[in-house]
């Protein structure tokens, strides 16, 4: 059975680690060749290629920091000269630096911005280009396809990441007036929100018996998300199983947004 991104080819920004790379193996899967970007771990960018064409599959490890103009350009670059063009992209690139509100620095406030919101738009920018550049395929429906990753935190305040939930609630609007923008030209846009995942970058949220019982009382469905649990929802977002979908959020929480602490309080 033809797999459902055959002949298809995605990047994945940030893909070198956590969902990043659950994504990148998910899509692989599938039948897509992986641009793996990564900012700092070339290692780590090129473990993940490994184990994609253990897998018989095809993968391009990347440098590039998503904030910068020149970078993102020589991203895709890369990608055409490799692939030939791009068809699927996934902005998932993302950093933390939590303080409360009064003590955060302006440079933790910019730098979370620029790589979270501001590379966001940069490589969302470089894709509608390449889609243009590019023209209709026979390999899908859509001209193409950008998922923007973002967070149960576009919609959940949280107290000492205010820069982080900002540049999530951001995301949101970027997201969907982009897909507006585009949506005519076949282009399909939208956001994958995760809610807690099980990944290196919040292994103090769930690596202990307490912090797991803690954790776990904010999910209604009783158990913290994989990136495999993400890198299905992506799959499925960029496939021609989503076709009639622009412009939504697919939150992938286990209900986390269902705000688990009004259940008892009807």
């Amino acid at each position: 059975m033809e797999k459902l991104l055959a002949n298809q080819v995605a990047l994945v920004t940030g893909g070198s680690s956590g969902i990043g790379s659950g994504v990148a193996k998910a899509l692989a899967d599938a039948g897509a060749a992986v641009v793996v970007n990564y900012h700092s771990h070339a290692e780590e960018a090129e473990q993940v290629c490994a184990e994609i064409e253990k897998a018989g599959g095809a993968a391009l490890a990347v440098q590039a920091d998503v904030a910068n103009t020149m970078q993102v350009e020589n991203m895709f670059a890369a990608s055409r000269a490799r692939f030939g063009s791009v068809d699927i992209v996934v902005a998932n690139s993302g950093v933390q630096k939590d303080n409360a509100f009064a003590d955060m620095t302006l440079d933790d406030w910019q730098q979370v911005l620029a790589t979270n919101l501001t590379g966001q738009f940069l490589t969302a920018q470089a894709a509608v280009k390449e889609f243009r550049r590019r023209g209709p395929t026979t390999t899908s429906k859509a001209l193409g396809k950008i998922i923007c990753m973002s967070s149960v935190h576009e919609v959940i305040p949280w107290a000492g990441h205010v820069n982080y939930a900002a540049s999530k609630g951001g995301i949101q609007m970027l997201m969907k007036s982009l897909a507006q923008e585009v949506a005519p030209e076949r282009i399909r846009v939208n956001s994958i929100a995760p809610g807690a995942i099980r990944t290196p970058i919040n292994k103090d949220a769930w690596d202990t018996e307490a912090a797991l019982k803690k954790l776990l009382k904010l999910i209604p469905y009783g158990r913290v998300g994989e990136a495999d649990d993400v890198g299905k929802a992506a799959v499925w977002l960029a496939s021609d199983e989503s076709d009639y979908v622009v412009g939504t959020t697919l939150f992938v929480d286990g209900g986390m947004t269902l705000y688990p602490g009004f259940a008892d309080n009807g």
